[in-house]
């Protein structure tokens, strides 16, 4: 795991800057100068962007990682995979452009009754969809190249730098809500703007379409698997999209503003995980191609022990002092002790779980990958359209944890059996009673101590002696206490350069 170590620190680190950035804006600003009902406004407008480019995407995100190590080839120019898969997020995007503004009149009777601030600001979600299709295009091949940062730094600090200026030019009185909107969509080109011309200065980025050298027959095994990968998105799409979108369909902008804030804490503490699967993903198909059976089992179970390990602390922390954190929030915010409660155990499986769906997707069964998506879609749809007009934002929560849950084991169940690869640990078991003791002892501490700030050093302290601690001292998690000691070392011997 050295490249991926290596790798994830740094993206983790410029993540976690535009996570200092992201607080600023949605933890302070968003909180401070806008309502919940604008906040919710905002935050739907980027979920549709975000489905928007999704589906336009036509499934390029898995076929970008498999097929590249096949047309790797220098002195032609790649095969001029770029531009032939370029071409195809641009008919992507012309095709949903087309459809959201034919189904305009039908979207928007949908949030009239209880979210008509919408109706005003509906086109500007298309541009920030155009945007985003244009950089998961990119970023994805620039992930397929190894190249991580500039896609992290463009997205997470460039981006966020630039919304930290519009909310404070609009609580100068500087421009208007109506504009502070605009600009929150346009903005989002200026990652794929990045993208490409850090593409073009590497020798990646071309528009010939003469470079195109891809054979008829691999043309059409592309837009095979990128169809069947296309349908098998739409479930993650609808699960990330989907809370927003119908919460302020149903209840309302103020309940989706609720929702969106937490989700971003949520986000926030996952950074890690995700830093780690954006190196791991594209190494799954090389192994593939390489048929090394042996790595993909060591690195999935270092993957999801990683993974479990990280997530379990976060969780603990924040949920131990839950009561403390959301005290700094409006009490129309409290609702949210729960959904953060929901969500994170729904999180904590699917980041556990993650790297199966690279696995499963990249491998010569991946049209079965179809079945389990078809579940997804009728079950987070199901049980939000029941849970949300019965429990609001706290079931959404719990419709995307149970659908979290039951798509993840499925898929888990199906690759041990047609490959008999699995994440399993017996380390893991004892980081799990670990977590399960040291939340125990936290809910104890609670009985003595009010929520407090030295309620909060306590239960860190808490968190370190009978979680962080044991599982050190009896390497319970190997690679994140390999890492940590090549940190301490490199930090060690700088002082004596």
């Amino acid at each position: 795991m050295g490249i991926i170590q290596k790798d994830a620190l740094r993206t983790t680190l410029i993540s976690y800057l535009g996570i200092g950035l992201g607080y600023v804006n949605k933890g302070v600003l968003f909180l401070i100068i806008l309502t919940t009902e604008q906040i919710g406004l905002i935050n739907l407008i980027f979920s549709l962007g975000m489905l928007f480019a999704q589906f336009a995407n036509l499934g390029l995100t898995f076929s970008v990682w498999k097929f590249y190590p096949f047309m790797k080839d220098a002195e032609r120019k790649n095969r001029g995979f770029f531009v032939f898969m370029l071409l195809v997020a641009c008919i992507g995007i012309i095709i949903f452009s087309i459809l959201a503004l034919i189904f305009r009149r039908e979207i928007e009777h949908q949030y009239l009754e209880k979210s008509p601030l919408f109706i005003q600001y509906y086109l500007w979600f298309i541009p920030l969809g155009v945007a985003s299709s244009f950089y998961l295009y990119f970023d994805v091949y620039l992930r397929s190249l190894y190249k991580n940062i500039i896609s992290v730094f463009a997205q997470d600090v460039a981006l966020r730098i630039v919304l930290t200026i519009l909310l404070v030019f609009y609580w100068m009185d500087f421009i208007s809500f109506y504009n502070l909107v605009v600009w929150h969509s346009l903005i989002h080109f200026i990652p794929p703007l990045f993208l490409s011309i850090y593409l073009f200065v590497i020798g990646e980025f071309s528009l010939s379409y003469k470079q195109i050298d891809i054979p008829r027959k691999m043309k059409l095994i592309i837009f095979q698997y990128s169809s069947f990968n296309y349908i098998n998105t739409i479930g993650s799409v609808l699960l990330n999209s989907l809370d927003v979108i119908m919460l302020a369909q149903y209840v309302g902008l103020k309940s989706a503003g609720v929702f969106s804030t937490v989700m971003f804490l949520i986000n926030a503490i996952f950074i890690p995980n995700r830093s780690i699967f954006r190196i791991a993903s594209p190494m799954i198909s090389d192994f593939w191609k390489q048929r090394n059976y042996y790595e993909m089992q060591s690195l999935y179970k270092k993957f999801s022990s990683v993974s479990l390990f990280i997530g379990l602390s976060f969780f603990l922390l924040f949920w131990m002092n839950i009561d403390f954190l959301f005290s700094f929030l409006n009490p129309e915010f409290k609702i949210g002790i729960w959904i953060f409660l929901y969500l994170m155990i729904g999180r904590l499986l699917d980041n556990y779980f993650g790297l199966n769906g690279a696995i499963f997707t990249t491998s010569k069964k991946y049209k079965y990958d179809l079945i389990f998506t078809i579940t997804l879609v009728i079950l987070v749809y199901g049980l939000k359209l029941l849970f949300i007009p019965w429990w609001g934002s706290i079931g959404a929560a719990i419709s995307t944890a149970i659908a979290l849950l039951i798509y993840n084991l499925g898929r888990m169940i199906f690759v041990y059996v047609v490959y008999k690869i699995h994440p399993f640990s017996k380390e893991q078991i004892w980081v799990i009673i670990l977590g399960i003791l040291t939340l125990s002892l936290g809910i104890i501490i609670d009985k003595y101590f009010a929520a407090s700030y030295l309620n909060l050093f306590i239960k860190v302290g808490l968190l370190g002696l009978t979680f962080l601690l044991p599982i050190y001292i009896f390497k319970l998690e190997k690679e994140s206490i390999n890492y940590i000691k090549k940190i301490t070392g490199y930090l060690k011997r700088r002082p004596n350069r």
